[in-house]
């Protein structure tokens, strides 16, 4: 393992303490906790509340979509693993400006079971929370069950979608029914052809030959659901394409936000290359793309990779995918 760490164990809070010292304009946080970050110019009076979380690895998932327009909040796990209930509790509080909160993040077990925990207490708290799962991986369970999909790059259309929504000052039952609308509308999947590496574990969390790619594997490494041999950029879209739109087909001329995202250590050309054909394929399925958006948006350390995340537009969508957003990580004006 070659990595600029010192402690492995000291990693997380020593790259949140980096983001910390690097961003203060953009990011605090709380009661000395470097795992539990807000808006530095939050909570905002009136406005519902977005809080994220789960494990680090993924820059800018989590922390990274923490501004305007976009969350309010995120507690931060180790490498791939879930924060505490604890972490979440703070983060809740902090960021509540009476209006309620509205809990968004991918659907993992432990992350589900801690957000649930810090709920009830909230309630308990005279908090108003809701909660939104973003399950977008079409790799993960089949077309009739997509509410039990893993939450994977999609989780970026849903931060936009419910930041816009609560910086317009609807109420949380208008932010949890947008968002969710978000996340029922959208697709991804992606393909691995290398492993990243845990600091606490020191070793690939994967194998796999040069001439070979894994299809549908998860963020955290999670195995694919298949292995097949290496093939060529415009291969690769097609794959990506195809699925996709088999598992949730568009009516033409349909518009979609698109997003080609890096799992890590895939460079901006290579994006661009994948691209330039799925932008042929999409016109070819009569789906028109809206809003394209490509580089590292949802990492997995330093995986090589790419996903394709769509999500299907309607007026309202377009609106809040369209609406001003500012993170450090993450700005459309």
């Amino acid at each position: 393992m070659k990595k600029f760490i010192n402690s492995p164990f000291e990693f997380v809070d020593e790259l949140t303490e980096g983001i910390l010292k690097a961003h203060p304009d953009y990011f605090r946080c709380v009661d000395g906790d470097l795992r539990a970050i807000v808006r530095a110019d939050g909570p905002v009076a009136g406005k519902v509340a977005i809080a994220t979380g789960g494990g680090s690895g993924h820059l800018p998932v989590f922390m990274g979509y923490v501004g305007k327009g976009l969350a309010d909040g995120a507690c931060i796990g180790n490498v791939f693993s879930s924060p505490s209930t604890g972490q979440m509790k703070r983060v809740t509080k902090a960021i509540d400006a009476g209006a309620g909160v509205l809990y968004l993040y991918g659907r993992y077990q432990g992350d589900m079971m801690n957000f649930d925990d810090a709920a009830e207490d909230m309630e308990d708290d005279g908090i108003r929370v809701e909660t939104v799962v973003v399950s977008d991986d079409i790799a993960s369970a089949p077309p009739e069950r997509h509410h039990e999909r893993r939450g994977v790059a999609g989780i970026f259309f849903a931060y936009k979608v419910a930041g816009a929504m609560a910086a317009e000052m609807a109420d949380l039952d208008e932010v949890k029914r947008v968002t969710q609308k978000a996340v029922d509308n959208m697709r991804s999947l992606g393909v691995a052809l290398g492993p990243c590496t845990i600091p606490a574990v020191g070793k690939p969390n994967f194998e796999i030959s040069d001439d070979e790619m894994e299809v549908g594997m998860g963020i955290h490494g999670e195995q694919g659901v298949e292995r097949v041999p290496m093939r060529s950029a415009d291969e690769i879209a097609a794959l990506l394409v195809e699925k996709i739109l088999a598992d949730f087909p568009y009516k033409e001329g349909e518009e979609a936000a698109v997003l080609v995202n890096s799992l890590g250590s895939t460079p901006l050309e290579e994006l661009y290359v994948l691209y330039r054909k799925i932008d042929e394929l999409l016109a070819a399925a009569g789906v028109k793309p809206y809003r394209v958006y490509v580089g590292r948006y949802a990492c997995s350390m330093e995986m090589q990779g790419a996903s394709l995340t769509l999500m299907k537009l309607d007026d309202e969508l377009k609106r809040l995918i369209d609406a001003p957003a500012d993170s450090y990580f993450f700005r459309q004006s």
